[in-house]
């Protein structure tokens, strides 16, 4: 005799994901540093009663997100983790929405206003000569030009150089593909109104003669063009 049932495979995904938290929990708690070696997968296993199975599949989301690696002769131990190189994973322009596209792009552009307070404090007489040979080569009159990938990518890559900041020049990097996304979809192609406008060779100056105030306000203004065309109607 045929018996039916309506019983269904059990969803381990939610258990994976709280002993997930539980390691997360452990690593805290027991004010681990990257190097530090962690607990066998089967001692896990016992130490919070789930299969080996369980507690493999939430070491391999931790490894994931990089914040553990597998060491030769040592196993597991914490890493510190590359946030930066987990987001350029997922950072393909031709799989994500425009949306999201112009939402990194605004970030970029406020992340540079931003970045004023290092520059001043950082910059040295090389790389304001640096950045005067950079802008030698860019036209006297910008503000009716269309953007130039080249020219934005390597004046603005040496802002971020200019920081010192590690991070920042790793994200500058990880938005490269950004700045090709909005050369090629033609967002900035627009013709915008005349607005008080401070091209590279203006921001060159201010840096070499001003004060991160006054840089703020020639990004500010440097950048404007970009905003408007980006989200103007």
């Amino acid at each position: 005799m045929e018996i039916k049932t309506d019983l269904q495979a059990v969803d381990t995904s939610s258990l994976v994901e709280k002993v997930e938290e539980q390691l997360v929990d452990y690593l805290v708690r027991n004010n681990m540093r990257p190097g530090d070696a962690i607990p066998k997968e089967m001692e896990l296993a016992n130490l919070l009663g789930v299969s080996r199975t369980v507690v493999r599949e939430a070491m391999s989301r931790l490894r994931m997100i990089g914040l553990i690696e597998t060491k030769k002769k040592k196993g597991g131990v914490l890493a510190n983790p590359d946030f930066i190189g987990i987001l350029e994973k997922s950072l393909i322009p031709k799989v994500l929405d425009e949306t999201t596209l112009r939402d990194l792009f605004e970030f970029r552009l406020v992340l540079e206003i931003g970045m004023a307070d290092l520059i001043m404090a950082r910059v040295t007489p090389q790389d304001i000569e640096e950045l005067k040979s950079i802008v030698e080569v860019e036209p006297d009159i910008s503000e009716d030009l269309h953007f130039n990938i080249e020219h934005e990518t390597r004046f603005h890559g040496k802002l971020y150089e200019i920081t010192g900041n590690q991070t920042l020049k790793k994200f500058q990097k990880l938005l490269l593909p950004l700045f090709d996304y909005v050369h090629r979809s033609g967002l900035l192609a627009k013709i915008t109104p005349k607005t008080k406008y401070v091209s590279h060779k203006g921001i060159v100056q201010t840096i070499e003669h001003g004060s991160p105030e006054l840089l703020r306000n020639a990004m500010r203004n440097h950048l404007e063009n970009h905003f408007i065309r980006l989200f103007s109607e």
